[in-house]
């Protein structure tokens, strides 16, 4: 949708500022509604809450797809966000409860993360080549076909434990959801509005209060959204930390990257989408083949700590580039693209068994909703902080040249110091998952109070 978003400005009419919302309306029912629809799954089951998330999902689709106005399209953005908030704990779910022995546990989570990290890289692809050829309307249409070859897929699934009765948590579920929502949507606007300005300064204040009364009710619910113990455990725990803290990087990669190949290099939309088909293959070789070979052999704490460094060193290969250099593709971005793939892939998929094992059939779906809610954390987090900061020394360069440098090289400088955070940001990570994650498994069951 991303790169849908200039042709369905025009058709549709809207301003810069109302634009953001096809994106901001998504974003914030799946990110507030997350662990909502992780313990809605475990009440449903995890098969029947994912069948209800794709048909929702596809309905949803429609109705963006079709939308005559921005109003309509951005309410089904939104529609299809909390059908998201609902699948993807399930989707999870599933992978965990259906494979338990180690090898086979770990390649279902190595083709989990090939799918998850190489999916944002295709959509560029394919979003691209809709918006060129046909029109931005089926970036949102083609979810039909694939919902509806999902939901025939869904059925020969065995079928989860079946649906209990649950008593939700009103006040987990209003904390959690003001919460969340709250956090995105300020780190979302801190691009447009500067972390200074008072309604991001006043959504996170909201943001952090909730989601501290959040973990307060989750300590005395019946049935809480999140039982405690699955954060606590230190093999979960640094599962979701080395789920959550390498997203605070990839903001920073892919925005040089895009920039490079459409700005600079004058790639097309589709072009540019085809320069980050090697990012795909090397998550997928990471996740399983590499990941599905040792993660069985290795504790997590071996096998992601490794690959955080080599997402380091792919990272670190983007700085320093100057604008005009010959066969800056070959030289430093395959090669970046490659080492940032592999390290991802390596590390995602040992991350998510760790951060899923060990729980009761009556928490797989809450276990799972934490993942992703770490994962659309992490990512907030790290879009509105890298690009402060490249926004930050762009402003800098600008008004400290005099004149000497343009407008790219100033770009580029703002780039150089969001990319060296973001190597900072990774070497941190592996630091804090080496000391939190324990060298041995613990897989003691959580039972829901």
């Amino acid at each position: 949708m991303t790169i849908a978003l200039p042709s369905l400005q025009q058709d549709l009419g809207m301003n810069d500022a109302s634009r953001s919302w096809v994106v901001a309306a998504y974003a914030l029912a799946f990110g507030g509604l997350l662990l909502v629809g992780g313990r809605l799954s475990d009440a449903f089951g995890a098969r029947r809450a994912f069948m209800l998330g794709l048909t929702g999902f596809a309905l949803a689709s429609t109705l963006a797809g079709l939308a005559p106005t921005a109003e309509l399209l951005f309410a089904g953005r939104a529609a299809q966000g909390a059908s998201a908030a609902l699948l993807a704990p399930a989707a999870l779910a599933i992978i965990s409860a259906t494979f338990v022995e180690p090898r086979e546990r770990s390649l279902a989570f190595g083709i989990y993360g090939a799918l998850t990290g190489a999916g944002a890289v295709i959509g560029l692809l394919l979003g691209g080549a809709l918006t060129q050829y046909l029109h931005w309307r089926w970036c949102l249409l083609i979810n039909i076909p694939i919902t509806a070859a999902t939901i025939i897929g869904a059925r020969t699934v065995h079928a989860s434990r079946t649906a209990r009765p649950v008593q939700l948590d009103l006040a987990g579920v209003g904390s959690s959801v003001a919460g969340m929502t709250a956090l995105v949507f300020a780190l979302a606007e801190v691009a447009n509005r500067g972390w200074d300005d008072p309604l991001v300064l006043g959504l996170l204040a909201v943001g952090l209060l909730m989601l501290a009364l959040f973990i307060r009710t989750q300590r005395t619910a019946a049935q809480p959204l999140l039982p405690l113990p699955i954060l606590l455990d230190r093999t979960r725990g640094g599962g979701l930390l080395a789920v959550g803290l390498p997203q605070l990087s990839l903001f920073g990669f892919f925005l040089v990257l895009t920039y490079w190949f459409q700005q600079l290099l004058g790639y097309t939309p589709l072009r540019a989408g085809l320069a980050f088909l090697p990012l795909a293959l090397a998550i997928a070789v990471g996740s399983t083949l590499i990941a599905g070979l040792l993660t069985p052999r290795l504790t997590p704490p071996h096998l992601i700590v490794p690959a955080l460094a080599t997402m380091a060193a792919g990272t670190a290969l983007l700085i320093g580039l100057t604008p005009g250099a010959s066969d800056l593709y070959l030289t430093r971005f395959l090669p970046a693209e490659i080492l940032i793939g592999l390290g991802l892939g390596c590390a995602i998929t040992p991350a998510v068994n760790a951060a899923t094992s060990g729980v009761g059939d009556d928490n797989t779906g809450a276990a799972s909703a934490a993942v992703n809610a770490a994962t659309q954390l992490g990512g907030s987090i790290g879009t509105a902080l890298l690009n402060t900061v490249a926004s930050t020394v762009t402003a800098a360069a600008l008004g400290s040249t005099r004149g000497r440098n343009t407008i790219s090289d100033a770009t580029v400088a703002g780039f150089n110091a969001a990319l060296l955070t973001a190597v900072a940001l990774l070497v941190l990570a592996a630091i804090t998952v080496a000391l939190v994650m324990p060298r041995r498994h613990r897989r003691q069951p959580v039972q829901a109070r």
